[in-house]
C-alpha cells in the first residue's frame, strides 16, 4: 500500500485492520452514534482484551452525538477512555483516527467520517489515510494535538453521571429545534475554536530575569523557597510544593534547586514554559545537557529533559523511559492540566523528589498542591505579599464603570455567551470610553485583555484610527509575530497590545507599566495571572497602573479579595467593600463602581446554590458521589463553607436530595452525631485520631468503649509515623518531641486531652467515667455501616484539614 492512499467507500474495512493490529487506538470525530459503534465494538472489544490502549474524544455540538452512542462504547470496558467537548455552541468538526502500531510505525486517517454506520460503510466519504512513515513529523503532530484536545478544559469524562447530564441537553434541544435533528447547518462551516497554545512563528522565549536582576544567583523570594526545600529535604520529605507568585522567578528556583541532581525531568503544558525553562536551567548549569521531548522533538538522551504533558501522557513515550529514569522531576503550572494525566505519569516514574511549582493554584489555597504533595507545602507567596516586601513593584488600580447589563447576557457555565457579549462590545461608544479612559491614566507600554479575538481586532483597529499604536496579537494570525511585537513594544514602537489570554503565563514583558482589562472576569486564577503580567520590577518603572472595567458580571465583587493585604478572617470581619491595598498601592474607583459592587453584593447568589453546583461539577467529574476529603481537595468551593451552611457535608446532601430513602432515615436518626463529629474544636488533632482509632477497629466494633492504654499505640502511631504529624502535634510546651513511645505517659495525654475534654464538650453523646470512654447513644444494626462510613470520612477530612492547615 502507498504510504498515503484515498479511501471513498468502506472506511471501517481500513478501520478494523488498522484496530487489529494497534498498540493504541485514537478516535476523535465531532459526533458519535450508536450504530458506528455497532460497527467497530467487536474489534475494540478484542483489542482491549490484547491490552491495548483506546481514547475516544467526541463532542456535544448541535447534540447529534447520541447519549445512547455514550452509554454502548463506555459499556464496552472500563479500561477505554471516553471523553466529551463541550462546544458551547462552537462547530466541532474533527474526524480522524490514530493508530499506533509499535515504537516507530502508526497511521493516521483524517476525512470526512464520523463514528456512524453510514460514515463508515456505505456513505459519499473521503479519508486520507497516512502511515506515519510518510511524514513522522505530521504523524508526531496529530498525536500531539489529539491530546491537546481530549485532555482540553472544555471536555469532560464520560460516565453515568456526565451521560444522564448531556441526555437532559440533549432532549431540551431537541424538543426546542424539531426541525434540526440530525441536520447540519450552515453554521456547521465555522471553523473549529480551540485557542492554540503555540504557533511555529513568533514564539519567543523572554528570559525571567532582565538587567535589573543582577546576576544568575538566587534572589528574594528564591533564597526563602530554596531554604525551605532544604528543611522539607532534612526532615525526609520526598515531595513539596513551591507557590510563587508571578515574577518571582518560579523557573529560575527550579533550575538552582535542580543543580543537586544528576538527571532532571521538567514537565509544563505549554512549548513557551519548556523552551523558556530550558534556556533558564542553561544559565545556571551551562555545563550540563539539554533537550525539548515534545510532539516533534524527541531529545531524551540528556542530563535535563523538558517535556510537554501531552507528549509524555501516551504511554507509548511514557514507557520510553525507565521508572527510575530521572532523580528530579518539576511539574510546572499543573494546576491547567488533567489531574489523571498528571497522576499517570507521575505514578509511573520514581524520583528522589518531586517540586511542584505554580503562582496560582486553582482556588488560590494551594488545596489541589496540598493533595498532590503529600500535604507539603514548603513555600507560599502571594503577589500581594511580593508587593510588601518590594519584590514586585505597587498597582495603581483604576475602577472604570462598565454600564453593560451582563445580567441579560447568556452564562453558559464557565463563560459568557460569545455572541451576546459581542453585540455590546463592539460598539463605537464602547470603544471610546475604553479610549478616553486609557488615556486618562496610562503610562507607556500598555497590555490589554479581551475577551474574545473579535474584540481584540476591533478595539486595535479603533485605537489606531485615533492614531494610537495598537495591535491585536491571538492565535488566529496576527499584523505581528509575538517576537516582533514584544519588540516593539518594549522599543516604544507599539503602545498598545490587545490580546486574548496569549499571555497569561510563559512569556514576560517587565517594562510593561499599564494592564488594561476591557473583558469580565470569569476566572480569578486567570485574572491573578493576568495582574502579575504587569508587576515585575523594571528600571525606571515605579507602579503598574491597571484600568479595569467593572460591571456587574460574576466575580466582579468577588475579585477585590484578590488585591486586599488581611487576611481573610479580619476582611469578612471588617465587613469592608473596598480591599485594604499595600503601601504605595492605589485604589481609584468610580462612584458608579462602588453604588455597583454594593448591589452585587447583596444580591450574589446564594452561597447554597454555588455550593450546589460545585458538587455537582466534582460528582460528574469522577462519576460518583465524592467523599468529604475528595470535595475538599478536587472541587471549586471552600469545603469550610458546606459545614457553615448545613452543620455537616451529610446535611448538605439531605438538602441537595442525593440521599437515598434509607440514608435519609440514618440521617435524620443520627444527625446530632454527625453534626458533633464535624463542630468539635480542634486545638489540637487528638479527638480525631482517637476517632480515628475507633473506627479502625472495624464495622462491629467502632462504637465499642475503651480506654487511654487502649488507645495509646495507635495514637503515638499515628502521630510519628508521618515527620509533619510529629512536629505539629506531638511535642510538650517546651518544644521537646515525645517520639519515644512510653505508654502510661502517652495514656495520660489522651485521658488528659481528648476524652475528658471531648465528653464534656458533646452535649452527652460522649462520656468519659472511671477511665472508660464511650458514647452514650445506640445504633440499630441497619443503620450502623452507613453511619460508620460517614464517621469514617468527617474524620478522614478533618484531621486532613487540621494538619493542612497547620503546615501552613
Amino acid at each position: 500500500m502507498s504510504k498515503i492512499t484515498l479511501i471513498t467507500e468502506s472506511l471501517v474495512e481500513e478501520l478494523v485492520e488498522s484496530i487489529n493490529k494497534s498498540a493504541s487506538i485514537y478516535i476523535l470525530t465531532s459526533f458519535v452514534m450508536k450504530s458506528g459503534v455497532d460497527v467497530i465494538e467487536k474489534a475494540l472489544i478484542q483489542a482491549i482484551d490484547r491490552g491495548a490502549e483506546v481514547k475516544v474524544c467526541t463532542g456535544d455540538y448541535l447534540f447529534v452525538t447520541q447519549p445512547d452512542a455514550l452509554r454502548k462504547i463506555t459499556a464496552i470496558s472500563e479500561k477505554i477512555e471516553v471523553r466529551l467537548f463541550k462546544s458551547n455552541g462552537r462547530s466541532f468538526h474533527p474526524k480522524a483516527y490514530l493508530f499506533q502500531y509499535g515504537d516507530q510505525d502508526g497511521s493516521l486517517i483524517v476525512g470526512s467520517s464520523n463514528l456512524s454506520r453510514s460514515a463508515l460503510t456505505h456513505g459519499v466519504e473521503w479519508n486520507l489515510k497516512m502511515e506515519s512513515e510518510a511524514s513522522i513529523d505530521t504523524y508526531e503532530k496529530a498525536l500531539d494535538e489529539f491530546l491537546k484536545i481530549f485532555l482540553h478544559e472544555q471536555t469532560v469524562p464520560v460516565n453515568g453521571e456526565t451521560i444522564l447530564h448531556y441526555e437532559e441537553e440533549y432532549n431540551k434541544y431537541h424538543r426546542e429545534n424539531p426541525e434540526l435533528i440530525r441536520i447540519w447547518t450552515k453554521s456547521e462551516e465555522i471553523e473549529l475554536m480551540i485557542p492554540k497554545t503555540e504557533t511555529k512563528e513568533g514564539t519567543t522565549v523572554v528570559k525571567e530575569f532582565k538587567e535589573s536582576y543582577g546576576p544568575i544567583s538566587p534572589r528574594h523570594a528564591q533564597i526563602e523557597a530554596l531554604e525551605a526545600l532544604e528543611t522539607v529535604q532534612e526532615e525526609g520529605y520526598d515531595k513539596a510544593m513551591c507557590v510563587m507568585a508571578t515574577g518571582l522567578g518560579k523557573t529560575y528556583l527550579a533550575g538552582f534547586f535542580a543543580q543537586n541532581y544528576d538527571r532532571v525531568l521538567f514537565i509544563a503544558h505549554r512549548e513557551e514554559i519548556l523552551k523558556q525553562a530550558k534556556q533558564s536551567f542553561q544559565h545556571i548549569m551551562p555545563e550540563r545537557s539539554f533537550g525539548i521531548y515534545n510532539g516533534t522533538n524527541k531529545e531524551h538522551e540528556v542530563d535535563c529533559v523538558f517535556a510537554s504533558i501531552f507528549t509524555l501522557a501516551n504511554e507509548r513515550h511514557l514507557e520510553k523511559f525507565n521508572k527510575n529514569s530521572f532523580d528530579l522531576i518539576v511539574v510546572d503550572e499543573f494546576h491547567h492540566a488533567a489531574a489523571k494525566t498528571y497522576q499517570r505519569v507521575l505514578d509511573y516514574f520514581q524520583p528522589d523528589f518531586l517540586l511542584g511549582i505554580t503562582a496560582t493554584p486553582d482556588r488560590m489555597d494551594g488545596k489541589d498542591v496540598y493533595g498532590i504533595c503529600d500535604g507539603n507545602v514548603a513555600y507560599q507567596l502571594h503577589f500581594i505579599e511580593a508587593i510588601q516586601r518590594k519584590w514586585l513593584t505597587p498597582f495603581h488600580y483604576i475602577g472604570v464603570y462598565d454600564e453593560t447589563d451582563y445580567s441579560q447576557i447568556t452564562w453558559l457555565g464557565t463563560r459568557y455567551d460569545e455572541e451576546e457579549l459581542l453585540a455590546v462590545q463592539l460598539r463605537d461608544d464602547m470603544a471610546e470610553k475604553i479610549l478616553d479612559s486609557w488615556k486618562k491614566h496610562k503610562q507607556t507600554r500598555t497590555l490589554a485583555f479581551c475577551s474574545s479575538i473579535k474584540q481584540a481586532n476591533f478595539l486595535a483597529n479603533y485605537f489606531k484610527k485615533k492614531g494610537v499604536a495598537a495591535t491585536s496579537l491571538h492565535s488566529q494570525g496576527s499584523e505581528y509575530s509575538r517576537a516582533d511585537a514584544i519588540r516593539m513594544i518594549e522599543e516604544g514602537q507599539l503602545e498598545v497590545i490587545f490580546t486574548v489570554d496569549l499571555f497569561n503565563e510563559g512569556t514576560d514583558i517587565p517594562s510593561l507599566d499599564t494592564l488594561l482589562f476591557v473583558r469580565p472576569t470569569e476566572s480569578l486564577t486567570i485574572f491573578t495571572q493576568q495582574v502579575g503580567r504587569g508587576l515585575r520590577l523594571f528600571d525606571g518603572k515605579n507602579f503598574c497602573t491597571i484600568i479595569d472595567f467593572i460591571g456587574n458580571y460574576r466575580n466582579a465583587d468577588n475579585k477585590l479579595s484578590l488585591l486586599d493585604s488581611r487576611e481573610e478572617e479580619e476582611r469578612k470581619k471588617s465587613g469592608e467593600l473596598v480591599p485594604q491595598v499595600p503601601e504605595n498601592c492605589i485604589l481609584d474607583f468610580d462612584l458608579e463602581v462602588i453604588n455597583l459592587l454594593e448591589e452585587l453584593r447583596k444580591k450574589r447568589q446564594p452561597r447554597k446554590e454555588q455550593l450546589r453546583h460545585a458538587y455537582f461539577s466534582l460528582n460528574q467529574e469522577i462519576g460518583r458521589r465524592p467523599t468529604y476529603l475528595e470535595l475538599h481537595l478536587h472541587g471549586n468551593a471552600n469545603s469550610v463553607e458546606y459545614y457553615q451552611e448545613f452543620k455537616s457535608y451529610v446535611g448538605f446532601l439531605y438538602w441537595a436530595e442525593e440521599l437515598s430513602a434509607h440514608e435519609e432515615e440514618v440521617f435524620k436518626t443520627y444527625e446530632t452525631w454527625l453534626r458533633e463529629v464535624e463542630r468539635t474544636g480542634m486545638a489540637k488533632s487528638y479527638k480525631m485520631v482517637v476517632l480515628s482509632y475507633m473506627l479502625s477497629r472495624g464495622l462491629e466494633r467502632w462504637l465499642d468503649p475503651l480506654t487511654a492504654v487502649d488507645a495509646a499505640p495507635y495514637f503515638h502511631r499515628y502521630l510519628t509515623e508521618k515527620e509533619y504529624r510529629k512536629r505539629i502535634d506531638f511535642s510538650d510546651r517546651q518544644g521537646k518531641s515525645l517520639w519515644d513511645y512510653d505508654e502510661a505517659k502517652v495514656a495520660k495525654l489522651i485521658s488528659t486531652m481528648p476524652l475528658t475534654k471531648w465528653s464534656g464538650s458533646s452535649k452527652g453523646l460522649l462520656s468519659y467515667e472511671d477511665g472508660i470512654f464511650k458514647p452514650t447513644f445506640d445504633v440499630v444494626e441497619e443503620h450502623n455501616e452507613t453511619l460508620c462510613k460517614w464517621t469514617k470520612e468527617i474524620c478522614e477530612y478533618r484531621l486532613h484539614r487540621y494538619f493542612e492547615r497547620k503546615s501552613r
